[in-house]
């Protein structure tokens, strides 16, 4: 049976390209039959990564059955995977996150977790001297996963394994990692065609903080007042957003590729106590500025308090 390899809900540039270089690699290196699968539209930055590398959208899937046999990889959350995960036969993870718990299995399976920037420089090192046989194309998908989930070396997530990995697949490339890394956040920071609730569910992640559910939404982008240009309008959707999606409060951080920033969005008492707690910062208007705030995971949900 095919295997079917998916990352997360609301899928950025590794959470698409990294099951395409799985699927790759399971299907011609080691002989198993497996294809990508979304568990919901790309990103403008995953969209625009995939087609510059010369590959199909996968196909979105709602949910997963018993019948299917499957690799999760850049997530091990449940909440971030198909509401039937358990049911599935899962026979492997591959993933950068913390354990979070939840996942069931049938059997033992093969689970690597380690503590690097991208879920493709894992991939690459499970791949050993296999790797050589990359193509062109997975090398490039590999290249830009790295560049986004590492804001081009930006971010403190990043590792000297991550980056000389990246600087080594663009060599083989001739691309030049500044002009390409450039236009992969021009395409990320286009969000003119997206609605207010869109936006916040784009690129998040739900977090549960003492009984506190939140659903924590990140836009990395290098314009971010083409967002925050619309935060009446953001402000205003963060209620319907967290009752539809069963969080508590939307958290909302823009970051700023360029000044290495965040601004977080400050529609209540809530976010203003987050705000504080949190990083130290008084919000005395709806918004509020996070110097040297890049990382979602290592930098934003480790220090959430309440």
């Amino acid at each position: 049976m095919t295997l079917k390899v998916f990352g997360h809900k609301a899928p950025d540039t590794d959470s698409t390209a990294s099951p395409l270089i799985w699927a790759w690699y399971l299907s011609e290196v080691r002989g198993e039959a497996a294809e990508a699968r979304l568990l919901g539209a790309p990103n403008t930055e995953a969209a625009f990564v995939i087609d510059r590398w010369g590959f199909d959208t996968p196909a979105i899937i709602e949910d997963v059955t018993a019948e299917d046999r499957v690799v999760i990889v850049d997530t091990n959350n449940p909440a971030e995977l198909p509401a039937s995960i358990n049911d599935a036969d899962i026979v492997q993870i591959i993933d950068h996150h913390k354990l979070t718990g939840g996942i069931e299995t049938r059997a033992p399976i093969d689970i690597t977790i380690k503590p690097l920037a991208c879920t493709a420089t894992i991939m690459h090192n499970l791949m050993g001297s296999n790797a050589e046989r990359m193509p062109n194309g997975i090398k490039g998908l590999m290249l830009s996963c790295i560049l986004s989930d590492t804001l081009e070396f930006r971010s403190p997530t990043t590792t000297e394994q991550d980056k000389k990995l990246a600087e080594d697949l663009a060599a083989q490339l001739e691309v030049s990692i500044p002009d390409y890394a450039a236009e992969m956040f021009a395409a990320k920071s286009d969000v003119s065609n997206f609605s207010e609730a869109e936006l916040l569910r784009m690129d998040s992640k739900e977090y549960a903080v003492d009984g506190t559910k939140f659903r924590v939404s990140v836009l990395e982008t290098t314009s971010p007042a083409a967002i925050l240009d619309r935060k009446d309008a953001l402000l205003t959707a963060m209620p319907t957003v967290a009752q539809d999606d069963g969080v508590d409060q939307v958290l909302l951080f823009v970051v700023d590729i360029l000044n290495e920033e965040a601004t977080l969005l400050v529609p209540n008492e809530l976010v203003k106590t987050v705000a504080e707690k949190s990083f130290g910062m008084t919000a005395m208007g709806d918004t509020v500025v996070l110097p040297g705030v890049m990382s979602r995971k290592k930098q934003i949900i480790p220090a959430l308090k309440v």
